[in-house]
Formats: structure tokens, C-alpha cells, sequence
């Protein structure tokens, strides 16, 4: 049998620095059998990894070449692809973005329905039990923590006029908190002793597990976190008067269906009075889902500018993060982790036609290529 030849294309995103795989699984996926091309790393953004890392097991081939790879090969990333219109004829692994009724997602269908590729979506690879087998949830959440409690911290020592600077990958987790631990220091100091209230939706999950371990992790009294999940927000319906009497609101929740509004500029005028929300964390970051529970973040932020302030809020300001791959932010233990999570699956690849992650993948895929508007889906007289 010829060996699955894998292809992890250079990312394009700004500031994306993961990678689909590390050179820890390249190196076991060789020695299973596979062949393994890599893209030498741009500059900009730069692979955290280095291309002689992958070396002594992959080939290196030239960065951006997969539209010109064999059409048997697997072309693997992490983020959606660059916005052009030339038909995919390849396998693609990735995170698309295009399941959920986003933004442009017939366009980026439409382009796998021209060439006959397939979109096998990261998200949506399923174990029986309907578990995702690899997510970057936890490190997304940790990172997103971070950045909500330096800008709670931010606003208390600079106001609302000068948004939080930007932020660079960190070199280790540990780098991030001792910062993170710093400058809570300097925030509560600031705020008569008192640490912020927080609370976090979806706190059962991957996402809100990281949340809530680096709030402990930089210390933020367990006392002061309020840890709602399925249960509290089934319970009542939006918007929450716990969100508007927080300092720090973390959404860390899986949506997939339509759900009542967390909160609203209108609802959070209303009690202005006694507002104390001041940043928002959306690491859901379903900024142009139409079933977006915090309407206000409906612009995403970046590593460059991380926060978007909110017109007509004034002491406290109000400001939210709706970075779309915050496990950037950490991404040597994000890429490591999230690619040996990934690597079963993987190795599963040459039986795909009977292995049921890859076989649901698939169906997904086709059910998603039937909803397609005409000339590549199906019209309603056909």
C-alpha cells in the first residue's frame, strides 16, 4: 500500500504561531508508515517550532505550496485558509469556520464543491460518544483569562482612554502568568484591595477548565469565581444580572443552537447605575454567528489590539476581547498538546473509510455541501 502522505501547509494568519502538528508526532507518524512534507516557516507569522526541529523526519518543501501537491496528499493547517477563489482539489484538516452559518461560509464550500476536495473540520472530529478527539479549549481559555484580568487591571491604572497595549506570543505558560500574577497585583492594589469578581459560562468544559485554572493560577480567590455551566443558564433565561454585578465576564460555551441573549448594551444601560462589568471575554469568539449571545461583540479583536472599547459606558468603562485563536498566545503547550491529542486519529487515516471519526467527518462535510445555494448545491425542484 502507498504510504498517506501529509502535507502541514505554513499558517497565513497574523500572529498565528501554532501548529498542527509538532515534530514529537511528525517523528511517530514517520515511523507508522506515513510520509510527512513540511512547509518551511514564513517569517511572519514564524512556526514556534523551527524547520530543523522537523527535519531529521519530514521533507521540507517551500512555504504556501500545497495547491500544487499531488491531489492524494492530505493538506493539514490550523486556520481557514487565505480568501481566494481557486477550486481545492485536496483532503484538507483545518479549522474552516464554515458549519455554522458564518460569515461567507457558501464561498468557502463553494470552493471545495468546484475542485472535488473534501474538508475533513477539526471541530467537528467526533469520537462515538460525540467528544471532540482534539481541541485547543483549554489553552484558549487560559489565555483568554489572561488577557481579561490584565485588562480589568489596565483600566484601573490607566482608564478608559488608552486600550490595553498589544500582546506577543509567549516563550512558556509560565512567562504568561508571571505577568498575568504581576499585574492582578498592581490592579487589586488599585481597586482598595479588592480582587475582581468573575464569572465564567460554560466552566465545565475544556475551555472553562483553563478559564478558571489560571484565575487560581494567578490569585484570584476561588471565592470571587462564579462557575455556571449548563444548569445555571437552562435555570432562567437571559440576560443575567450576575453578568452585570461581575467585574470580568468569561463565555467559554460551545453554541451550536439558538440560545437566549448572556447580556446587551440595553440591558447593561438599564442597571448602569450598579453596573460593574467591565470587560468581556467572548473566547467562544462567535462574533458573526446569528445566535451570538453577546450582540456587542460582533467585531473580532487581535493580539495587536486585543480589546474593543464599548461606545456610552463610563465608570467603569466597558471593553471586550473576541480573539479567534487565542491559544496563540501559547502556542508551544497549545500545539503540543492539541497535536498528540490529534495523533490517533490520525494514524487511523488509511482505513478512513471504516474509522468513525473520519467517517463522520465526512458525512457532515456532504450534508453541509447539500445546504450549498445554486450552481453547487442542490436547488429545491432538483
Amino acid at each position: 500500500m502507498t504510504p498517506i502522505t501529509l502535507h502541514l501547509r505554513a499558517e497565513t494568519k497574523p500572529l498565528e504561531h501554532r501548529s498542527a502538528l509538532s515534530p514529537a508526532v511528525v517523528k511517530q507518524l514517520v515511523e507508522s508508515g506515513f510520509s510527512v512534507n513540511v512547509e518551511k516557516s514564513p517569517t511572519d507569522p514564524e512556526r514556534i517550532f523551527k524547520d530543523s526541529d522537523y527535519e531529521p523526519y519530514a521533507s521540507l518543501v517551500e512555504a504556501f505550496s500545497w495547491p500544487e501537491a499531488p491531489t492524494d496528499h492530505f493538506i493539514i493547517g490550523l486556520k481557514e485558509l487565505p480568501e481566494e477563489d481557486f477550486p481545492l482539489k485536496h483532503t484538507h484538516i483545518q479549522f474552516a469556520h464554515c458549519y455554522k452559518g458564518q460569515a461567507g461560509w457558501d464561498q468557502v464550500l463553494g470552493r471545495f464543491a468546484a475542485g472535488g476536495g473534501t474538508l475533513y473540520d477539526m471541530e467537528f472530529l467526533e469520537d462515538e460518544n460525540r467528544r471532540r478527539v482534539a481541541a485547543f479549549g483549554y489553552h484558549a481559555g487560559y489565555a483568554g483569562a489572561a488577557l481579561a484580568l490584565e485588562d480589568w487591571a489596565w483600566q484601573l491604572q490607566h482608564g478608559a482612554e488608552t486600550p490595553l497595549p498589544g500582546k506577543k506570543p509567549y516563550n512558556t505558560e509560565s512567562d504568561l502568568l508571571k505577568e498575568v500574577t504581576s499585574d492582578i497585583a498592581a490592579g487589586v492594589a488599585k481597586n482598595d484591595g479588592k480582587a475582581p469578581q468573575i464569572l465564567i459560562i460554560g466552566a465545565l468544559g475544556r475551555c472553562g477548565r483553563g478559564a478558571i485554572d489560571l484565575c487560581l493560577a494567578a490569585g484570584i480567590p476561588e471565592s470571587n469565581l462564579l462557575k455556571w455551566d449548563l444548569a445555571e443558564t437552562s435555570a432562567k433565561d437571559g440576560p443575567y444580572e450576575e453578568i452585570r454585578q461581575s467585574d470580568i465576564f468569561i463565555n467559554c460555551i460551545y453554541l451550536d443552537k439558538p440560545i437566549p441573549k448572556f447580556v446587551t448594551e440595553d440591558f447593561l444601560k438599564e442597571g448602569s447605575n450598579n453596573r460593574r462589568l467591565s470587560v468581556v471575554c467572548d473566547v467562544s469568539c462567535d462574533t458573526t454567528n446569528p445566535h451570538n449571545p453577546i450582540p456587542f461583540c460582533n467585531r473580532p479583536t487581535y493580539f495587536d489590539k486585543p480589546t474593543t472599547a464599548v461606545d456610552g459606558f463610563a465608570n467603569p468603562p466597558l471593553s471586550y476581547i473576541t480573539i479567534d485563536h487565542l491559544p496563540s498566545l501559547l502556542p508551544r503547550e497549545a500545539s503540543e498538546a492539541f497535536s498528540n491529542a490529534l495523533l490517533p486519529s490520525l494514524l487511523e487515516l488509511p482505513n478512513a473509510s471504516a474509522a468513525p471519526v473520519w467517517l463522520k467527518a465526512r458525512k457532515l462535510f456532504e450534508d453541509k455541501l447539500a445546504t450549498l445555494p445554486p450552481p453547487h448545491g442542490h436547488s429545491k425542484n432538483s
